[in-house]
C-alpha cells in the first residue's frame, strides 16, 4: 500500500526551503597613516591638484582631483596651511 504523504502546515514548513537572508553591508573602515612622509605625500597631492586646477576648490573637490579619500585632503591642507601655501577664500581653498 501506499503511504500518505503528511499536509500539515508543520510538514511543509519542515520540507520548504528557507528564504535567503540578504546581508548587511558593513563599512569599510578608512586608515589614514599619519606619519610626516604621508601627510607630505597628501600635501604634495592637494598642492598638485591646485595648481593644475588654476582655482580655488572645496575639500571634496580637491579629493577628487588628488585622487585622495577627503581624510587624507585635510591632512595636507593643514600642512599647507602651516607653511602658508595655501588660504581660505569664501569657504574654498587656494593656493596663496
Amino acid at each position: 500500500m501506499a503511504e500518505k504523504k503528511a499536509t500539515t502546515k508543520a510538514a511543509a514548513a519542515k520540507v520548504a526551503p528557507k528564504k535567503a537572508v540578504p546581508k548587511k553591508a558593513t563599512p569599510k573602515k578608512v586608515e589614514a597613516v599619519v606619519n610626516a612622509e604621508s601627510v607630505g605625500f597628501r600635501a604634495g597631492d592637494v598642492y598638485q591638484a591646485l595648481a593644475a586646477a588654476g582655482k580655488a576648490m572645496s575639500i571634496a573637490e580637491i579629493a577628487g582631483l588628488a585622487k585622495i579619500t577627503v581624510e587624507e585632503a585635510y591632512l595636507g591642507i593643514g600642512w599647507l596651511f602651516k607653511e602658508g601655501k595655501v588660504k581660505d577664500e569664501n569657504g574654498l581653498i587656494a593656493l596663496a
